[in-house]
């Protein structure tokens, strides 16, 4: 895949299996690849694995589970409870059956509104998805046909 423009992959990974690109730097638009998470795994690395644990995907968790599995994990890891959901659709992602989902969210102590986009499938009993997130002035209108390219172009690596 090539993607429309230079894209600068962040050193920092939120998890095991993933790994975050921006254009003009962290926060200001974020496209994260979750790439073959694994029954019994976390999206992000365990914040306080007994205090807060995170969430676990599941083989056996529906495509509708996925959007509060992502929300659920993004309010622990980003210690915010002011995350939402806003839509969620069927999609064709990798060639699968996938959904497709909205959110909003304002990180602690920050007043920015942030917007996001994400796509997610679950193939061979792994979990796929990209995210997108910006704030919602300027960054996540300008950003998210460059995001949307990206997720049309995705293939799995074999």
């Amino acid at each position: 895949m090539t993607p429309d423009r230079e894209w600068n992959k962040m050193g920092a990974r939120p998890g095991r299996n993933s790994e975050t690109w921006t254009i003009d730097g962290d926060g200001l638009n974020d496209v994260t690849f979750y790439g073959g998470i694994e029954t019994g795994r976390t999206l992000f690395r365990e914040v306080s694995k007994k205090a807060k644990p995170l969430p676990h995907f599941s083989a056996t968790m529906l495509l509708t589970d996925l959007p509060t599995l992502f929300a659920d994990s993004y309010s622990i890891a980003l210690d915010t409870q002011l995350m939402t959901i806003d839509s969620v659709e069927p999609t064709a992602f990798l060639g699968q059956k996938g959904i497709r989902f909205a959110f909003t969210f304002s990180r602690l102590n920050e007043e920015v509104r942030r917007k996001g986009e994400a796509v997610a499938a679950i193939v061979d009993g792994k979990l796929y998805m990209i995210t997108f997130e910006a704030p919602d002035v300027f960054y996540f209108q300008r950003d998210q046909p460059a995001y949307r390219a990206i997720v049309t172009a995705a293939t799995i690596a074999r």
